[in-house]
């Protein structure tokens, strides 16, 4: 897991609103230089893997919008892009 201010701001508000039984967020940023909303100092392009019960009898749309949610002043602010993996537990 990466530990810059964003990301430790992204982990604070999943772990609250999902209680995760896995939670990963990793910054991708370094492979999105030169393309839009990349900034140097990274943290602007995260992959996020979720197993929470909060998923259950949701579909992927459903969960994207949940995380979306939590997420809104940080895809408003240096955030650019979130690769998603959402899963309930016992899915593979």
């Amino acid at each position: 897991m990466t530990s810059g201010a964003i990301a430790r701001r992204i982990s604070e508000k999943l772990s609250r609103a999902f209680v995760p039984e896995r939670l990963e967020i990793i910054d991708e940023s370094h492979l999105h230089k030169g393309h839009a909303g990349h900034h140097p100092e990274g943290e602007s392009h995260f992959r996020i893997h979720i197993v929470s019960g909060a998923f259950v009898n949701k579909r992927a749309v459903e969960r994207h919008r949940m995380v979306n949610r939590i997420l809104a002043e940080e895809l408003a602010g240096r955030v650019h892009a979130l690769a998603l993996e959402l899963r309930a537990p016992g899915e593979d």
